[in-house]
């Protein structure tokens, strides 16, 4: 017999839409599941999107206020999507009530946040999800088993990076998104720790950091009223500065021994969504981007003389695909990756079985931001220390 699992969304924004969606979606595509997720409540300042909730989501309620949603008998798991700054009392309040909680990046816009939910969580004694969406990826799960079955030998050098344009307009506004009290760091806290999540997902800890960041755009036009960050001012419209980094970079040493380099930009021209990543063995190499989803970069080092990299399509040979479409080289996109994950967190707390990425992978990633953030003061290389350490539990 199915659990019910009565799921409530702090935030209607692009995520909520999309972890709601995969709620509705999961039913038809994981017929073997173990639960049955329900809809119940959906938090959101904005009426609009509480009615839309309600109306084309298929929430039994909504409500203004997020604490109403957290404490709600009916609930049962908790995603937390709101802006950054709310992450940690929602996280908190959702703990307290025993919820389980599944929270999108950055758990806290500064580490120390994100070290606060994981004490949190581990002092409820609840499960726990964080959203880095792309290490679902049914060929970077594939890329992941290459290198743990050792067909790329011993990992020499690994490059990641994640380059963006949403902040590359200087007259885009200056939203929440900038704003150091609201949304803590910049890129280090938004983009670099998707980029550091996958090398650690693939490759294993960083062991010691250096790093470099900028500010690229350092003023932006003051938003009037409700602002999207995609919004847009004008020449003459009075500006205010931008609090954070939206550039930084990292060279880094693996615990294993291999090298690093990082870099990220909210602000490149040309680069739409590329988060890639580019790993080297002694045996052979893989590379795989975001925009190109469905195709994985795989070299084989061998005497033949046509050697070079070959193109994996992806397909239902690989993890999860076969959910979405049959067959080979038929495309899945993002919102199937985190289908993906929603099916394998409720999975997990429907079983009692385990979950990573939760908020202890989460602490991992913000350790070695804040060994690169500490790189910034002292320009040199900086030890990637665990900041949950002293924390009791499942360290």
């Amino acid at each position: 017999m199915s659990r019910r699992i009565g799921i409530a969304v702090l935030g209607l924004g692009w995520m909520g839409q999309a972890h709601s969606r995969s709620a509705l979606r999961i039913p038809s595509l994981f017929p073997q599941r173990s639960f049955d997720p329900v809809l119940v409540v959906c938090a959101d300042t904005e009426a609009d999107r509480r009615e839309r909730a309600v109306a084309d989501f298929g929430f039994e309620r909504s409500v203004a206020d997020w604490q109403e949603a957290v404490t709600a008998p009916d609930v049962d798991a908790v995603w937390v999507t709101a802006p950054n700054m709310l992450h940690v009392p929602m996280i908190e309040a959702a703990c307290a009530a025993g919820k389980a909680v599944f929270s999108e990046k950055p758990i806290g816009g500064k580490p120390q946040q994100t070290v606060a939910a994981y004490r949190a969580a581990v002092a409820a004694g609840v499960h726990t999800g964080v959203g880095y969406n792309y290490l679902w990826a049914p060929l970077v799960l594939h890329a992941r088993e290459l290198i743990a079955s050792g067909e790329l030998g011993e990992i020499t050098h690994y490059r990641g990076h994640f380059l963006s344009m949403y902040g590359s307009d200087e007259l885009g506004l200056l939203t929440w998104r900038f704003l150091m009290d609201q949304a803590g760091y910049g890129v280090t806290s938004d983009i670099l720790s998707h980029s550091v999540s996958m090398a650690q997902f693939l490759v294993g800890p960083i062991a010691e950091v250096v790093g470099m960041r900028n500010t690229t755009i350092p003023r932006r036009p003051l938003p009037t009223g409700a602002a999207s960050h995609y919004g847009r001012g004008r020449p003459e419209d009075p500006t205010g500065e931008v609090e954070n980094e939206d550039f930084a970079s990292m060279l880094c040493r693996f615990s294993n021994g291999a090298t690093g380099t990082f870099e990220t930009s909210r602000t490149m021209v040309g680069p739409e969504s590329r988060n890639a990543f580019e790993v080297y063995g002694t045996k052979g190499a893989l590379a795989w981007n975001l925009e190109r989803i469905n195709e994985l970069q795989y070299y084989r080092l061998t005497t033949d003389p046509s050697s070079g990299y070959t193109t994996v399509f992806g397909g239902d040979r690989f993890p999860f695909h076969g959910a979405f479409v049959p067959g080979q080289a038929n495309a899945i996109g993002f919102e199937d990756l985190v289908a993906i994950e929603d099916f394998c967190f409720l999975e997990s707390l429907a079983t009692g079985g385990s979950f990573s990425p939760g908020f202890s992978e989460a602490v991992d990633v913000v350790s070695v931001q804040q060994a690169v953030i500490d790189s910034w003061e002292s320009r040199t290389w900086e030890p990637v220390v665990d900041l949950a350490a002293e924390v009791p539990g499942d360290r």
